[in-house]
């Protein structure tokens, strides 16, 4: 086979381990921070002040305010606090909203980010940032916003609601499966996507029956990772798009959206981008990628109507002129009535077509 392609690692240290919530000290002297603001949202803000204190003088201050979607005025206020404090380092602890305000505070501040998620949402692999005004939600890359180091620990998942693990694994297995047909990833990037893909699907139905336990919670971690590793890597497709439109917009829940949209999406996608059908179909021990995340889904509880998120039948309009108002990669050329056909699915909740 004669390959051609273009490979970039991105920098950034991981330390993956149950328990390695107990190295943070450890790895925030690694890189010589004296003065941490810690972002997370208000429901972990317990939790925030718990790891945060073995590292003693060195938090400038505690800031427990990230909503979902980073809307712009939340993070002018987390700027403005980091500056206050005269931070030179940002702690974000949590899933994407939080590790999101991080982002927002590093690309306007310049301050390296170390990062503990508690979900499986990837954002802490990336250089990707997103803001959300006037009801869109915009995204850049810009190095600056990825962190510096990720400590993931698999037991500080146990608390994570079945529903939303589900909801959660099923957020970075899109990423895992768009990055298989990105345009511009690369041998390297397949296999890391495809192993994401199946231990996703393979550790969430345990951790669903099981919620504590860590093995499971490990698997499903490391399949998030590898999903975020290759989300920070390459370009994402029609899916995301999608996503980042309904959540801007009508302040959809994140993950469950992406619950909600992915089938639908590759129900349209794969049949133009053969590598990935192939390698999702390995992956996930099926011929029918598509239908068998659904049903996945569906049949761990989760609620695949996005009518039943709040997503208004006359909204399907805003989405497709959104979608349609500025080119971006993707295996098919993106129609109107394709949009229109995924969504009307989408919305009622109904098997992938």
């Amino acid at each position: 086979m004669s390959h051609r392609f273009v490979h970039e690692n991105r920098p950034g240290r991981v330390v993956f381990a149950a328990g390695a919530r107990a190295r943070l000290r450890e790895e925030i002297d690694r890189l010589g921070l004296h003065r941490l603001i810690v972002v997370c949202t208000p429901g972990h803000a317990g939790l925030a002040a718990e790891l945060a204190a073995p590292l003693g003088e060195r938090i400038a201050g505690l800031h427990p305010h990230a909503t979902m979607h980073v809307p712009a005025a939340v993070a002018a206020k987390a700027v403005a606090r980091a500056r206050e404090t005269g931070a030179d380092g940002c702690l974000a602890i949590g899933g994407g909203s939080a590790i999101g305000l991080a982002k927002a505070v590093a690309k306007d501040t310049g301050l390296p980010i170390a990062a503990v998620p508690t979900t499986y949402a990837g954002s802490e692999m990336t250089p990707i940032w997103g803001l959300t005004a006037d009801g869109r939600k915009t995204t850049g890359r810009d190095p600056r916003v990825l962190p510096s180091v990720v400590v993931y620990d698999p037991e500080l998942t146990t608390t994570l609601p079945p529903a939303l693990s589900v909801t959660s694994g099923m957020n970075a297995l899109a990423h895992a499966a768009e990055a298989l047909y990105a345009p511009d990833g690369s041998p390297i990037h397949t296999l890391v996507a495809a192993e994401s893909a199946r231990a996703l699907a393979d550790a969430l139905p345990r951790v669903a029956a099981d919620p504590h336990d860590t093995d499971a919670r490990s698997d499903a971690l490391y399949g998030a990772w590898l999903a975020g590793s290759v989300l920070g890597a390459t370009t994402m497709s029609l899916h995301h798009k999608l996503c980042h439109i309904l959540g801007g917009t009508f302040d959809l829940p994140h993950a469950e959206t992406h619950t909600a949209v992915l089938p639908h999406v590759l129900a349209f996608n794969l049949p133009a981008a053969p590598a990935a059908r192939t390698a999702l179909e390995t992956a996930l021990g099926t011929t029918e990628p598509a239908s068998h995340l659904f049903h996945l889904a569906q049949g761990l509880g989760a609620d695949m109507s996005l009518t039943a998120l709040g997503m208004p039948e006359d909204g399907v309009e805003t989405v497709v002129s959104q979608a349609l108002a500025a080119p971006y990669a993707n295996p098919r050329p993106i129609t109107e009535a394709a949009i229109r056909h995924l969504l009307g699915r989408a919305l009622s909740g109904a098997a992938p077509a």
